[in-house]
């Protein structure tokens, strides 16, 4: 049987998802830009007025505004693009236990045997309108026999179009494109390709194997099949997840943390992070441990183990705070924080409760959780606060007291990957 293998590609997907949430950014050309103060200038994603004065992705800021004096720069807001890339995986686990993620944007469906797969091209237009109702995007969808000419087909019509690429008209669909169009096609590959004047897949597909191999080596060879069509890889069931040993965020901070409360703030809001983080990932942490580095780049680490398995963000921020008491002693103010959560265990996992502790998560505080959640992922971060992040925090409600922790979970020198 022929394999039936969708690829779904989100149309300029980040900056989409910012003309949803404002949908000024409509009328004028627009791009999602990384912090020019932090030499991260760069054009993540653009829209079609501001892709008719040339701007394009990868590009510095500076010169894209070159060519577009006008041009809106809007800064990333991920986990908004998180919320809509897992909305639409959530709708192609709909129709297939096999979905693999590539990228935010992009997905590949396996639909072989399926009642869909009798017209995959009608399924292809059902999930485009499917985005562009519930969720207010476009997407481009390919439909191939193989992974490499489904992704092909995703990039042949944009926006909001559907390609269907067979076994009787790849030839003229896919080889007269350039061989760059092939996946993992890389531009050392190709320049050295256009020197024996082979520019496009079809001419690539038609040399010997043999030369390919002397020519270009391993690379060469997986090339040569995808452009011959002869891709077999698989696509990964939803079921699939790598396993997730630990979550954690940390910060550097705009100006040095000078006292408990902006470190308390800091904390919450890290905290919060990966709780919504753990939920989302359907995890309990075991254990939490901080991250300090002051500002002479000393770094301090300490970890403790939970009473109960959380994620909870409130019981995380306060775990964290007091290891930071007991690891600092402000001889330096704060450069950076991070908070992690290990020793994680699914949901299956719960805990045992006890009647006698107060500080324990019922089910409703999870649903409180859970909400929060999808109002930050669907508005952005501030859409709600806890009190303690816009005003200073009463300082009873700060951990005190000795609390234990892991021997060797505290440690000064050369800061750490976090």
């Amino acid at each position: 049987m022929e394999r039936v293998i969708l690829h779904i590609d989100q149309n300029c997907f980040f900056a989409s998802v910012e003309m949803k949430n404002n949908p000024e950014l409509r009328k004028v050309p627009m791009a999602v830009g990384g912090d020019q103060d932090q030499r991260h200038g760069i054009i993540l994603a653009k829209n079609a007025l501001a892709g008719a004065f040339g701007v394009r992705t990868a590009e510095a800021i500076w010169e894209a505004r070159r060519k577009c004096p006008n041009l809106v720069v809007v800064p990333g807001h991920y986990d908004q693009y998180n919320y809509y890339s897992q909305k639409a995986y959530e709708m192609y686990c709909q129709y297939t236990d096999r979905v693999e993620p590539f990228g935010l944007d992009e997905c590949w469906m396996d639909v072989t045997g399926s009642p869909e797969a009798r017209d995959p091209g009608a399924l292809a237009d059902t999930l485009r309108t499917r985005i562009r109702d519930e969720l207010g995007l476009s997407c481009s969808v390919g439909v191939s026999f193989n992974k490499i000419f489904a992704k092909l087909g995703s990039d042949y019509k944009k926006p909001d179009a559907t390609t269907v690429i067979t076994a009787e008209n790849f030839r003229d669909i896919v080889w007269p494109l350039p061989v760059g169009d092939l996946l993992f096609a890389g531009r050392a590959t190709t320049s050295k390709l256009a020197r024996i004047n082979i520019t496009t897949i079809g001419q690539f597909a038609r040399l010997e194997p043999s030369f390919i191999r002397s020519f270009l080596g391993k690379n060469g060879e997986m090339l040569w099949i995808y452009a011959n069509g002869l891709d077999e890889s698989p696509v990964a069931r939803c079921t699939d997840r790598r396993d997730i040993k630990s979550i954690g965020n940390s910060t550097t901070t705009a100006e040095d943390m000078m006292d408990e409360e902006d470190v308390w703030k800091t904390i919450v809001t890290l905290s919060e992070q990966v709780a919504g983080r753990l939920r989302r990932q359907r995890r309990m942490a075991g254990t939490i441990q901080v991250h300090v580095r002051d500002n002479a780049l000393h770094v301090y680490e300490r970890q403790m183990r939970a009473k109960e398995a959380t994620d909870s963000g409130e019981e995380i921020a306060r775990m964290a705070m007091a290891l930071f008491r007991l690891s600092y002693d402000w001889k330096n103010p704060v450069r950076s924080l991070g908070v992690r959560a290990s020793q994680l265990s699914g949901e299956e996992g719960q805990r045992q409760i006890s009647f006698f502790d107060p500080s324990y998560q019922t089910d409703e505080r999870r649903k409180i959780g859970e909400v929060i959640d999808t109002l930050r992922l669907r508005y952005g971060k501030k859409i709600i606060l806890r009190g303690v992040q816009l005003t200073r925090p009463d300082r009873d409600i700060l951990p005190d007291g000795q609390i234990g922790w892991n021997s060797g979970g505290f440690s000064a020198g050369k800061e750490k990957e976090f």
